[in-house]
């Protein structure tokens, strides 16, 4: 059997793959502490999941149009004028099965063979592999922990050909946790909208922000900006909902249009009950969230604090989002009971095989000087992680499990 070749460039989603390691050491009695997973640990809001039974108790479990019921359409146009300043009609609007197939709707829609794409790395580990899966490249524009992981209008200046066809921004970013200001925001996508690019700007993580840091959507920068900007967001993050599988892109009537067409063929819409849940989420209250974010800043200040007391690491304070992105490059060829790792890879393996805790080797987000940590779980759960990586690489003792 011979495999396609676009199947055969890309790669399998690192962080699903030690989710799944970890969930398979513990069915075996392991006590992993899990530091990887991008996912709320707090449950979704009781009144979401209210109007889901509710849903599926008046029968509403049939097909949906692709785009997604008009109810939520609207409801997400209203959502958007009033937060973000932004203004779209229902037909511009697509929901999908979560902001994932959302953007890979978009990039399927805008690419040709070979077209580029460029992605301000570190990135999200689906960025390149959705470009790939588009049949585009990807073009990687380089940021560091001396920068906040954040690039400029230079930078995509230098890295823009007669090939680049689109710009991938996400603010507040995973994994770094980088949050761009109004002004560097305004600066670099300018920058790509008068070289004729499209823009895709990832908002999944707006509402997750820290010390008074606020959230802009460049589609409301003006006409120019408007027209070629396709903003996607959703409802995981920000609801606790990643189970449910909802999201949605807007942007240009043509892209959407197209984005559409390609879901009609792939998945159809999003399941039924789970866009009537949308519609509550997004006209309720926000106190569960506020609440999710005061608890998530808690554990952001307590984890950076841990990271930079630990010999050889040290840590950014985020400004956004629930990960952190410690740099690690100082353990690499130091001996660690009796083991050396050269990379992140091998010493995200090693924290996990003799401290028993799971992170992610920043090498899958594109910078190999680090790794993600998430702290989107218990505050009991990040001290013993902190303490079992703490004991290993500050002590060199391996955790007893």
């Amino acid at each position: 059997m011979s495999i396609s070749q676009v199947v055969n460039k890309i790669k399998p989603s690192a962080t699903l793959s030690i989710t799944s390691k970890v969930k398979q050491l513990r069915s075996e009695g392991v006590n992993v502490i899990g530091l990887s997973a991008g996912e709320p640990d707090f449950d979704t809001p009781e009144d979401i999941k209210l109007a889901a039974i509710e849903s599926l108790k008046s029968g509403f479990t049939k097909y949906t149009p692709t785009s997604g019921i008009i109810e939520l359409k609207k409801a997400i146009c209203e959502k958007l004028s009033k937060e973000n300043n932004i203004n779209y009609a229902p037909q511009q609007v697509l929901t999908s099965c979560g902001a994932k197939q959302a953007i890979y709707n978009c990039l399927l829609a805008l690419c040709n063979d070979g077209d580029e794409v460029l992605i301000p790395a570190p990135y999200w580990v689906s960025y390149p592999e959705q470009v790939v899966l588009a049949r585009g490249k990807p073009v990687f524009i380089e940021s560091s922990d001396e920068n906040n992981f954040k690039i400029t209008k230079s930078d995509i200046e230098r890295n823009i050909t007669d090939k680049t066809k689109v710009l991938i921004i996400n603010s507040p970013s995973n994994p770094t946790g980088s949050v761009y200001t109004k002004e560097e925001l305004y600066e670099i996508v300018q920058v790509a909208i008068n070289a004729g690019l499209y823009v895709i700007s990832d908002e999944i993580y707006e509402k997750i922000l820290y010390d008074g840091v606020e959230h802009f959507s460049p589609a409301s920068f003006g006409k120019d900006f408007f027209e070629k900007l396709i903003t996607v967001n959703g409802f995981s993050k920000t609801y606790s909902m990643t189970g449910w599988r909802i999201g949605y892109a807007v942007g240009p009537a043509d892209i959407i249009k197209a984005a559409t067409l390609i879901q009609d063929h792939s998945t159809s819409g999003p399941n039924s009950f789970t866009q009537k849940a949308a519609i509550t989420a997004l006209q309720g209250d926000e106190k569960a969230i506020k609440d999710m974010v005061a608890e998530f800043d808690k554990r952001r200040r307590y984890i950076v604090e841990r990271l930079n007391n630990m010999d050889g690491v040290t840590c950014m304070l985020p400004k956004g989002a629930f990960y952190v992105f410690p740099n690690l490059s100082a353990l690499y060829g130091r001996d660690i009971c009796g083991q050396t790792a050269t990379n992140s890879v091998d010493l995200s393996n090693l924290i996990l095989d003799k401290a028993r805790t799971a992170i992610v080797p920043g090498e899958c987000f594109g910078s190999d000087h680090h790794a993600r940590i998430s702290y989107a779980t218990s505050m009991e759960n990040i001290k013993e992680g902190m303490d079992r990586m703490e004991k290993l690489l500050t002590e060199g003792i391996p955790h007893e499990s």
